[in-house]
């Protein structure tokens, strides 16, 4: 089958392959992919940023987000039936979205909500988990509390401003000038455009802050929490609870090594620090679906590629031009 493989860690490590078909396990369904979206996960794993973590072999197919129909179950599979159309984000050692067909385990997969497309499907689950287990997981977000996400009009801002909303916080949110009604649209009670303004300068007394952006940003956001307030990244660097979720716990020490620093200052400030590290989860994925067919949650797309332009899409992303989500479509 046609596939994009990962033939060596580097931005020029994605190319065009044919692969075998999957092997489906007894617990295991096989999807025929309509639909996968491109995350900046994929950069990191292609240009081998976890290599150290996730014991990819190259070559292996790229891809964390699939939208698709099941074409075989595995024999212990009993909640999902041939014909059935799905969603997931394949667990991390599973990927391989980009490509014709993929074997998942069925605890990873949920049905497709109802009410979108396979495009708009495919752009939700590592973005929608990601913004789930950020404030409801790590941060238990409550009713009048305050929300700060960076980006908010990219793919995984956009999703946190409205899963913050659902949960009754006051959402806040950075943004470029051209951005700032489409934010607001989503549900940012408060914008900061962040090509004339220090966000840090206007921005206090905060519960919980999401960063996406890096090391310079994280920094300053601890400075906007109030007392005990939890700033969480998604782009590290890793805290020690990392090593537990991967069941590598001799890579504690490393780990706190890493995030020493900004442990520390998170410490000096009367804060706290959190990296999250997101996990595949298809109890979830339904949890969500439900909120995407009730009207509460919505995609937020930028363009659609076709499956053999997969190459220019991850360049698209790239090259920051995205606001949005990057959707490969069969």
């Amino acid at each position: 089958m046609k596939a994009f493989v990962v033939t060596h860690y580097g931005p020029d490590g994605l190319e065009a392959a044919d692969v075998p078909a999957p092997t489906v396990g007894p617990r295991d369904v096989l999807v025929d992919v309509r639909a996968a979206s491109i995350n900046p996960l994929d950069k990191m794993v292609r240009n081998g940023e976890f290599k150290q973590l996730l014991k990819y072999q190259p070559p292996f197919t790229l891809g964390h987000d699939v939208s698709g129909v099941i074409t075989e179950v595995g024999s212990q599979v009993r909640d999902f039936k041939v014909g059935d159309e799905i969603y997931a984000r394949p667990r991390d050692l599973r990927i391989g979205t980009f490509a014709e067909q993929i074997a998942i385990d069925s605890d990873d997969v949920a049905p497709k909500p109802r009410s979108l497309s396979f495009e708009e499907a495919a752009a939700v689950p590592l973005v929608a988990l990601a913004a789930w287990q950020a404030l409801v997981g790590l941060a238990s977000v409550k009713p009048g509390q305050k929300v700060l996400v960076h980006a908010g009009a990219g793919g995984l801002g956009s999703t946190v401003i409205q899963v913050a909303k659902h949960l009754g916080a006051h959402v806040a949110t950075t943004a470029a000038t051209k951005d700032i009604e489409k934010v607001r649209a989503l549900g940012a009670d408060e914008v900061v455009d962040y090509t004339s303004t220090n966000f840090a300068e206007v921005i206090s007394g905060y519960d919980v802050v999401l960063d996406s952006l890096g090391t310079a940003s994280l920094e300053k956001s601890l400075t906007v929490l109030k007392p005990g307030g939890l700033a969480i990244s998604v782009v590290g660097p890793p805290d020690p609870h990392m090593a537990d979720q991967l069941g590598t716990p001799l890579l504690k020490p490393v780990m706190a090594l890493l995030s020493r620093k900004i442990r520390s200052r998170a410490k000096k400030l009367g804060v706290r620090y959190s990296f999250l590290f997101m996990e595949a989860n298809g109890t979830q994925l339904t949890t969500l679906a439900a909120l995407y067919d009730d009207g509460i949650l919505k995609p937020v797309l930028d363009r659609t590629f076709g499956f053999a332009d997969t190459i220019e899409a991850m360049a698209y992303v790239e090259q920051g031009k995205a606001n949005g989500k990057i959707v490969v479509t069969r």
